[in-house]
């Protein structure tokens, strides 16, 4: 017996996503936007690369309006950035996701000797979630050490000059900005778009 002409074939069920983990992608998201842009604003007053007179950003891409308002929005929305991450690393801490997110010997292993595909894929999605902690970390660091150079003294002589300190901190935002392509081509490879629709639908 044949199937009906009409019989549409079946789809796989659209993953389901914890709601926790939807609200932190979606603050992780519109935060990191608005500190970019914010922070292109406080850029511009004082170039990071060129000095006064050096290359600055097109005025659509500001937020602030000038030097004071870029450094009231940046640093404002860097708490709410910098919580949801707390809040994020508590909530995978208590709930043992670390054992699924972040790499791990055998991941290391699939990638130097694996022959399955998909299994390889998995262990570059975890190796990358896992290197963009170190890399967060390290622009708060600076931030806060930018942010409040006279009362963290000692965090911001780890990077041994004030020019450094802003080079490490622009430097990390492409970075960043990399990690997020990359963490998203990784997911439509491993579970095409519907995982993507999955992490910004409501239901």
């Amino acid at each position: 017996m044949t199937s009906s002409p009409s019989a549409k074939p079946h789809k796989p069920p659209i993953p389901r996503q914890a709601g926790i983990v939807k609200v932190f992608h979606a603050i992780n998201i519109i935060s990191l936007l608005l500190m970019i842009s914010s922070g292109l604003q406080i850029y511009n007053a004082n170039p990071v690369f060129g000095g006064r007179g050096g290359w600055t950003f097109p005025r659509v891409l500001l937020l602030g309006g000038w030097l004071a308002g870029g450094r009231d929005w940046h640093f404002a929305i860097m708490w709410v950035f910098s919580l949801n991450l707390l809040l994020y690393g508590l909530y995978i801490g208590l709930t043992r996701r670390w054992h699924r997110r972040f790499v791990s010997s055998s991941d290391l292993q699939a990638l130097q000797t694996g022959r399955n595909p998909k299994r390889k894929t998995y262990a570059w999605h975890r190796l990358v979630y896992t290197a963009i902690v170190p890399l967060l970390l390290l622009a708060i660091a600076s931030g806060l050490a930018m942010y409040k150079p006279a009362q963290l003294p000692w965090l911001a002589a780890l990077f041994g000059n004030w020019q450094t300190l802003r080079t490490v901190h622009f430097i990390t935002v492409p970075i960043v900005l990399l990690f997020a392509i990359v963490h998203s081509l990784l997911a439509l490879k491993a579970g095409g778009i519907r995982l993507i629709q999955s992490m910004f639908q409501l239901r």
